[in-house]
């Protein structure tokens, strides 16, 4: 590993709830990650295959259009392993490229049919280093998504330093942030659905805070993008183009935006890096290091 590399954001939408389509389209773009020098690439939250915007839409009385969404969101996620994450590991192994993939997971070690909000994080080798289940889902989410534990939370050796996640506003918890930065983790990858400034703000504060990279990366999708069979279509307002314009970015340690924002368009974002800025921020402030207290403060982690 040098200190000096390159990573990548994928603002990418998905084929709306259809496995095998967004899976081939996330392969291709790794495979371009990788021959553009890329190595990690992360992808927005529950990409395969696409964010449950109908829980902001459709009240929870309406059971019969809510159960045959959730038949087929659970129809097209993902057991970890299976022939998805086969053909992203195929993927990464060939482009010689870290994947974070944000995606729906199946609970395949008890029923199989409830669902968690899932980073899967795959080597440049084509191996699964381990996942990360979201903590909290928030709000309508938490009629989709089960709470994920404390036993995901851990970093993973890429050849762009030591990558960790967390989604979406899971990166508000002061207390998950703290188990990521005492996991020593050099990138932060943080998939959202979130595209606001607020969001933005927030992300930055966070890379100044931890002393890292921060990947903030959001999947841009337009109405268009929501097949018409989809009864939830017609409540967005008569005119509205796009359901998310991403606003994907990368921010360095001392909080500067070095890649994006991206809006209202689909693309990849690259940034070159030097892992030796985390040093240069942790000098003055290295909030596990010298700049905490642990004769004061006790953390830990239920895993």
């Amino acid at each position: 590993m040098t200190n000096k590399t390159k990573i990548a954001a994928a603002q990418l939408s998905p084929v709306f709830l259809n496995k095998e389509k967004t899976v081939e389209k996330a392969c291709k773009a790794i495979l371009e990650a990788g021959e553009n020098g890329a190595k990690v690439i992360v992808f927005p939250e529950a990409f395969i295959s696409g964010y449950p915007d109908w829980v902001w839409l459709i009240p929870n009385s309406k059971g019969v259009e809510l159960n045959e969404l959730y038949v087929e969101l659970v129809n097209n996620a993902v057991s970890i392993p299976d022939d998805s994450t086969q053909k992203l590991c195929e993927a990464a192994k060939k482009a010689s490229i870290s994947v974070v993939m944000g995606m729906h997971e199946r609970n395949t070690e008890t029923s199989g049919n409830s669902l968690y909000n899932s980073l899967l994080f795959i080597d440049e080798k084509g191996t699964i280093m381990g996942k990360h289940r979201k903590l909290i889902p928030t709000g309508g989410e938490r009629l989709i998504w089960a709470q994920g534990d404390g036993s995901t939370f851990r970093s993973y050796d890429t050849g762009a330093g030591k990558i960790a996640g967390l989604i979406c506003w899971e990166n508000y918890m002061p207390l998950a942030r703290n188990a990521i930065y005492e996991a020593g983790a050099q990138v932060l990858v943080s998939p959202t659905w979130d595209k606001s400034p607020n969001w933005l703000q927030s992300m930055q504060h966070i890379a100044r805070e931890g002393g890292l990279f921060v990947v903030s990366t959001c999947m841009a999708i337009k109405v268009d993008d929501i097949p018409d069979r989809y009864g939830f279509k017609k409540d967005y307002p008569e005119g509205r183009e796009w359901i998310n314009t991403g606003n994907s970015c990368i921010i360095d340690p001392k909080g500067q935006i070095i890649a994006g924002p991206l809006e209202a368009e689909e693309g990849v974002l690259y940034a070159d890096i030097d892992l030796n800025l985390i040093i240069e921020a942790k000098r003055m402030f290295d909030v596990v290091g010298h700049y905490s207290r642990p004769d004061v403060f006790g953390f830990t982690v239920k895993k």
